[in-house]
């Protein structure tokens, strides 16, 4: 086989190049792991920032989300049972999308599917060959495990953390920073109204929690736990019991239970990998940099680095221009590590550390209150939280 560009991960970051590429008449195939019907149940992060929302609507991907997904703007924080709320509009203008990642991923392909781009499910035995060349191949074996080799210009990998692209750029060449943080998030899924139009974010000395929905009845909650726990030690009326206990009482107070339909860990983790390029490989999303979710960042970041890699690609097949392909690494790290930063700071400041002392505790008070009262300290928040410009 020949392709342009092949992409390796069929998730939401792999699917929108592989549809953007292919509006401009580039020859692309996409490779996934997993069967689609596991990629599109995966339940993920919900935030979108505008940037997001703008490319999604560009590409034609827009008109479920319009209709379905919410529009926040703004959003709750607190601590010591109290809670205030920051105006993204009146600070700075601008709002975020309520609306699932599977939701985008669903949308995503449909869309793919009108315009007839290549998806192979359920591959194997992935690797890749001449980087440095003028062109590579990537040999993989199908479901059938009959091995096929496709030549290519350029590889994307879009295959996450655990993916197979990063490990083909040569160790010495590449630098890794990481912070593995002490706790995860277990996460709740439930058909029941939001306990508040809007998110919110709670500070409290049992740990963090946090209040999230995906429609009108079907809310998504998180609380804090230690790296060591196991679902099974988490019965939901147990969850429910941990999460008003965390939320103020004006939430805790409403708050609707029922049943969970999904239930799961997530550790936390601040992950970088650079660079994001070498030769004819490129790396976007999870592949190259990971976020804790506290500052709904992941999909997001991932999202810029397709809008920088999509207009360098483009501009390289129509105008034989290297220009921003050469400037793709450095240009998406710049914006990576913000992200990053604020993910960190979010992740610092609402979470109980296992070895927090008091005055930690004072300076995490201190802090919000501080933001709970300062206009410029919101602007900076609301700046951070809908997406710096690209």
């Amino acid at each position: 086989m020949h392709n342009q560009v092949v992409i390796i991960g069929g998730g939401p970051s792999g699917t929108l190049l592989a549809l953007i590429l292919s509006k401009a008449n580039i020859d692309v195939l996409v490779l996934e792991r997993m069967t689609k019907e596991y990629v599109l149940s995966r339940i993920r992060a919900g935030v979108l920032e505008w940037n997001t929302v703008d490319m999604l609507m560009k590409n034609g991907v827009g008109k479920r989300m319009s209709a379905e997904g919410q529009v926040h703007e703004g959003t709750f924080l607190s601590s010591s049972n109290k809670q205030f709320r920051i105006d993204f509009k009146n600070t700075i203008n601008k709002q975020v999308m309520v609306y699932g990642q599977t939701e985008v991923t669903f949308d995503l392909y449909k869309e793919l599917e009108k315009h007839k781009v290549k998806i192979i499910h359920e591959v194997n035995d992935v690797e890749i060959k001449d980087l440095t060349k003028e062109t590579s191949f990537v040999s993989f074996k199908d479901k059938d495990g009959k091995p096929n080799i496709v030549k290519s210009k350029f590889i994307i990998g879009c295959d996450g953390f655990h993916g197979v692209s990063r490990s083909h750029i040569p160790t010495k060449k590449l630098k890794i920073f990481e912070k593995v943080y002490p706790f995860g998030w277990l996460g709740v899924l439930s058909e029941t109204p939001p306990v508040s139009h809007e998110l919110i974010y709670a500070n409290h000395s049992r740990g963090f929690a946090l209040a999230s929905m995906r429609n009108e009845n079907l809310s998504r909650y998180y609380i804090q736990v230690p790296n060591s726990d196991k679902i099974e030690n988490w019965s939901d009326d147990n969850f429910w019991e941990e999460l008003k206990l965390r939320l103020p009482t004006e939430a805790s107070d409403t708050l609707i239970t029922g049943p969970s339909i999904e239930k799961s860990i997530a550790p936390l983790r601040s992950f970088v990998s650079e660079p994001m390029r070498w030769g004819n490989l490129f790396l976007a999303g999870d592949a190259s940099h990971i976020v804790p979710p506290t500052g709904a960042k992941g999909l997001n970041l991932a999202v810029s680095d397709i809008h920088y890699l999509s207009e360098g690609l483009i501009t390289f097949f129509k105008n034989n221009d290297d220009q921003l392909l050469n400037t793709y690494s450095e240009k998406a790290l710049l914006r990576v590590w913000k992200g990053i930063r604020f993910s960190w700071w979010m992740t610092t400041l609402m979470h109980n550390f296992p070895n927090q002392d008091e005055f930690d505790r004072k300076i995490q008070l201190a802090e919000l209150e501080y933001l709970s009262n300062s206009i410029e300290a919101q602007k900076s928040f609301s700046e951070n939280y809908v997406g710096l410009p690209y």
